[in-house]
């Protein structure tokens, strides 16, 4: 069995009597993408924070490339803080780009932090803003670049002292579609190359792409861990077929409920969860009283397990 590079055991967090973090344990192994799903207040922030040295945990373990031989130990959070982070590449929720830097000054300047000469540094800079899609905007300052330009110059300087580990916190958060597919093609490259990452995210589909393995949080416990692919299988039904217009909220009730193993509502849309959507779509198709009736059948997909285990309700941010 592989070694984990990143291990996580037992670790809980409280505020007062508000448990945040509770006895949540998970590993990243060499060259894996972990992901970290749940809604707003899940405990994902927090659980960053811990494996970043920037909130204490009350209890619990968090170790950083284990040892390989007796010459060499093991990391502990936060007590080889400083030892950690030179082996790490962070991308936070929100750029902190200097603004008063050209994109090449600001990898010159962050590599610095890292005790690199900066003739290491500048000979890393021409790769870096390749893989960041940035070579023509060398000497660009921060006015004159796109947020998806400055998400990929942050992802670029967390790879300024070519971690092992990267840690990604919502990463794409407010890009448009083509900034975030090639945010997405960039840390599948990451991945191939080598390196981990754990990586928090909103988006259902960012997950199933990049992740390995996902971690489903809610309310600080850790839901269900494993392969996307896996757990959609294992916890849902096969086929969704969503029903809306006029009258779709009178089916709910209706003898076509009988016809699926689950039945849900959000907003005007009835969701039938099935193994046998043939004979449901007929059924609906038959309808002949519901005219203005439209349906979308569908595979199951790793939202509809989101939503299974941390219910539909809208959760606002503490």
């Amino acid at each position: 069995m592989t070694q984990p590079l990143f291990e996580v055991l037992d670790l809980s967090k409280h505020y007062g009597s508000n448990t945040v973090v509770n006895q949540l344990s998970f590993s990243i192994a060499p060259g894996e993408c972990l992901g970290v799903i749940g809604p707003n207040g899940a405990g994902k922030t927090t659980t960053i924070r811990m494996c970043l040295g920037l909130t204490s945990p009350d209890s619990g373990r968090i170790t950083y490339f284990p040892s390989g031989g007796a010459t060499e130990k093991s990391l502990n959070m936060p007590q080889d803080a400083l030892a950690i982070k030179e082996r790490l590449g962070i991308v936070s929720q929100f750029d902190s780009l200097d603004p008063d830097f050209s994109c090449a000054e600001n990898l010159l300047v962050f590599g610095r932090y890292f005790g690199l000469k900066d003739a290491v540094i500048r000979e890393r800079i021409p790769r870096l803003l390749e893989f960041a899609a940035l070579t023509h905007k060398a000497d660009a300052k921060l006015s004159e670049l796109s947020g998806g330009m400055k998400r990929r110059l942050s992802l670029a300087r967390a790879l300024v002292n070519d971690p092992q580990l990267l840690l990604l916190d919502e990463p794409t958060t407010g890009l448009d579609p083509q900034a975030r597919h090639l945010m997405w093609e960039r840390l599948q490259r990451l991945v191939q190359q080598g390196k981990s990452i754990l990586l928090t995210t909103h988006f259902m589909d960012e997950a199933e792409r990049l992740c390995n393995r996902l971690l489903v949080l809610d309310q600080g416990r850790k839901m269900t861990e494993g392969r996307p692919r896996d757990l959609i299988a294992q916890n849902l039904e096969p086929d969704v077929v969503e029903v809306y217009g006029a009258g779709a909220l009178a089916l709910v009730e209706s003898p076509l409920k009988a016809m699926a193993a689950r039945v849900e509502v959000s907003g005007e849309t009835v969701f039938f969860y099935t193994s046998d959507a043939k004979r449901l779509l007929a059924a609906l198709a038959a309808l002949a009283d519901y005219p203005a009736l439209r349906m979308l059948h569908r595979p199951a997909n790793l939202e509809d397990l989101f939503l299974k285990l941390t219910g539909r309700q809208i959760r606002e941010a503490a």
